[in-house]
C-alpha cells in the first residue's frame, strides 16, 4: 500500500504526522483520533519500513508514530533508520507490547516516547503533544523502573535474562513463542535460515537453554506472559 497524501494544505499551522502500523484498522482509528485535534493532521500512512521511509521523504512530517511489530521488519530497526536518515525527526512508539520490555529499547534506538495501545485516547494525544514539544514521553511507572535500574547499576539482581538479548534476538525469541518455525521467521524478517539459526543459538546461550525444546518452552512461557 503506497503512502497516502491528504490535503488540508491551507492549514500550515497543523503538525503533520505519519503513522506506521501494519494493521489498517489501527491506522484508521488512530487517524480519526488525531484528526479531531485542531493542531494535528495525518499527512500519510505506511504499513512497513520501506513505505515509511518513502512517506517521510515525500511528506516531510513533524512526527512519525511507529509500531514495534511491522509486517516485514522490526519497528526498532525502523526507528534506527529514521534517526540515521532524518536525525531531527521525532519518533513516538505506539505498541501493544509491554513497555517494561520494549520502551527502553525504543528510546535507545532513538524514539522520543513510548506509549501502549491500551492507553486512553487522551493519553495518546498527550504523548504526541509532548514529543512534538521536544520532550520525552513514557509512563510514570516506566520512568520509575528506568530510574531504579540506573540506580541499581549493571549488576541488578532482578534483571530479566531476556534483557540480555539484542533487539533482533528478542524479535526472534518472540516469534518462536508465537509459533513461527525457522523458515517462517526467515521469510518474515527477510533473513536467511542460517542467520535465524545463528540467532537461535545466541538466544540459547544467553538464556542458558540446553536444546531447541527448552528454547521453545521458554519462548512460549515468555510470550504468554506478555499477553
Amino acid at each position: 500500500m503506497a503512502s497516502r497524501m491528504q490535503g488540508k494544505t491551507n492549514q500550515p499551522a497543523k503538525h503533520r504526522i505519519v503513522i506506521v502500523d501494519d494493521h489498517p484498522i489501527v491506522r484508521q482509528g488512530l487517524a480519526q483520533l488525531i484528526e479531531q485535534e485542531d493542531d494535528l493532521h495525518i499527512c500519510g500512512q505506511a504499513e512497513d519500513a520501506h513505505e515509511a521511509i518513502r512517506a517521510i521523504r515525500e511528506l516531510n512530517p513533524n512526527l512519525v508514530i511507529v509500531d514495534i511489530s511491522l509486517r516485514t521488519s522490526s519497528g526498532i530497526d525502523l526507528i534506527k533508520d529514521i534517526k540515521a536518515q532524518f536525525p531531527a525527526l521525532p519518533v513516538l512508539t505506539l505498541s501493544m507490547h509491554d513497555e517494561a520490555l520494549y520502551a527502553e529499547r525504543a528510546l535507545r534506538a532513538g524514539a522520543r516516547g513510548y506509549i501502549m495501545k491500551q492507553e486512553a485516547p487522551e493519553e495518546v494525544v498527550t504523548a504526541i503533544r509532548r514529543v512534538l514539544a521536544g520532550t520525552t514521553y513514557i509512563s510514570q511507572g516506566m520512568a520509575a523502573k528506568m530510574v531504579n535500574k540506573i540506580v541499581a547499576g549493571p549488576g541488578e539482581k532482578n534483571a530479566s535474562p531476556v534483557d540480555r538479548l539484542s533487539d533482533r534476538e528478542l524479535e526472534v525469541f518472540r516469534l518462536i513463542g508465537e509459533g513461527y518455525g525457522t523458515r517462517e521467521m526467515a521469510e518474515k524478517l527477510y533473513l536467511s535460515v542460517k542467520t535465524i539459526e545463528t540467532y537461535r543459538a545466541h538466544i540459547k546461550e544467553k538464556l542458558n537453554l540446553q536444546d531447541a525444546n527448552e528454547l521453545l518452552r521458554a519462548a512460549i512461557r515468555w510470550a504468554n506472559a506478555q499477553m
